[in-house]
């Protein structure tokens, strides 16, 4: 790695620093242990993270239009708060003490979170003044870790194995571990190549056309790292995890390995990801952590209140939220999502679609693998075809036809 590695905030360097340990009686986040490097002896085999960082800085300006009017921590999926997923997952493997880090729309998560102890974890918060990108993010809660913490991006969907990832990473004596996936399309994600012995060899940001593909495996946004690694990343500009973090590692020959293992993954972070992770949730592609609210009704899920008319038809597999109203002779599925507080008038048909809440379908209307934000009006006899994304608040005339 050329130029100066961003790891080398102090004169100590990050290799060589086994000597000098930190007094194991002080908490390793203390001012006067901070900057010294890498901490030898600081992971015990075997232990098991009990935190973890999730990373929502960012606008999510991929996920437009949706985030103008909410925070991608918590677009709703299946009804539910995209964080709540990953919670569940954390929650699961027995890491209930998690840090947010977080800038936009910070109170959108609050009000859909709170502290999150209604999912059995509790959930801090700590709010950047200023980007600072995914380095400087888990930078910025430091002080709240220790030990080994399980670092998230915050627009991962995933079921994978946390315990099977700290067993790796505990026998491999690793400092920073990252869970790789293979895909069929590599060229759209950064990509990271290992040696024989899963060390990490090599980042390799999004390749050009012509360049030669290496391997499969990807960064999939999950991160098992050592705290005194966090307090060694400056918190004094903004930082890059994949291009400067990770890369310094490698550079500085800190034990460092990328574990690949099968599991249900999926980047949420553009429109079309969100619909297809809902779609995979509700088709069994993905192993559901957190079933939506309301009870199952012959392959659906229905919240409590609303009105279904005698004739309406629910096709199986779909998510009626709370207060929904169905009006004669529509349908609703297959793999359609209706948010809470939502009307679908009479001969409307939603299919494969996501709708938020208090949407409104005019009779005749046909919505069709599409994403529907909330407070959306759609008039009689509408189109809204696939692909297609609609802000919060929009109205569609009556007869109009939105195809891509």
């Amino acid at each position: 790695m050329q130029g100066r590695s961003p790891l080398r905030g102090d004169p100590h360097h990050l290799s060589g620093l086994s000597q000098g340990l930190p007094d194991p009686r002080r908490d390793p986040g203390d001012a006067d242990q901070r900057g010294r490097g890498l901490v030898a002896g600081t992971v015990v085999a075997g232990e098991r993270p009990a935190q973890a960082v999730i990373l929502a800085g960012g606008q999510g300006t991929r996920l437009r239009p949706l985030t103008l009017a909410r925070a991608k921590p918590v677009v709703p999926l299946l009804n539910r708060p995209f964080l709540a997923f990953q919670l569940a997952l954390l929650r699961e493997h027995g890491v209930t003490d998690v840090i947010l880090a977080c800038s936009y729309r910070v109170d959108d998560v609050r009000a859909a979170l709170g502290d999150a102890s209604q999912l059995g974890v509790r959930l801090r918060y700590v709010v950047e003044k200023e980007p600072l990108g995914t380095g400087g993010g888990v930078r910025n809660a430091a002080d709240l870790v220790a030990g080994t913490v399980f670092v998230f991006n915050g627009d991962v969907l995933t079921d994978v194995d946390l315990s099977a990832m700290q067993r790796f990473h505990a026998e491999r004596g690793s400092r920073a571990t990252i869970f790789l996936t293979r895909v069929t399309d590599p060229r759209q994600y950064g990509l990271v190549e290992l040696d024989a012995d899963s060390r990490l060899a090599r980042f390799r940001e999004k390749p050009a056309a012509t360049e030669t593909i290496t391997t499969d495996t990807v960064n999939a946004g999950v991160y098992l790292l050592d705290a005194a690694l966090i307090r060694r990343i400056p918190g004094d500009r903004p930082v890059s995890i994949e291009r400067e973090f990770f890369p310094a590692l490698i550079a500085d020959r800190v034990p460092s390995y990328g574990w690949c293992a099968p599991a249900y993954w999926r980047d949420i972070g553009s429109p079309a990801a969100y619909r297809e992770a809902q779609m995979d949730l509700l088709e069994g592609r993905a192993r559901m952590l957190l079933s939506p609210a309301g009870a199952w009704d012959g392959g659906s899920w229905r919240a409590a209140g609303g009105s279904v008319a005698s004739d309406a038809r629910v096709v199986p597999p779909a998510v009626l939220g709370a207060r929904v109203t169905l009006h004669p002779r529509c349908q609703v599925g297959p793999a359609a999502v209706i948010g809470d507080g939502s009307t679908i008038g009479p001969d409307a048909r939603v299919e494969g679609a996501v709708l938020w809440e208090r949407v409104e379908v005019g009779a005749g209307a046909v919505l069709r693998e599409c994403v529907i934000g909330a407070d959306v009006k759609i008039g009689t006899h509408a189109r809204v075809g696939p692909g297609i994304v609609l802000e919060s608040g929009a109205v569609i005339p009556e007869r109009a036809t939105l195809a891509r």
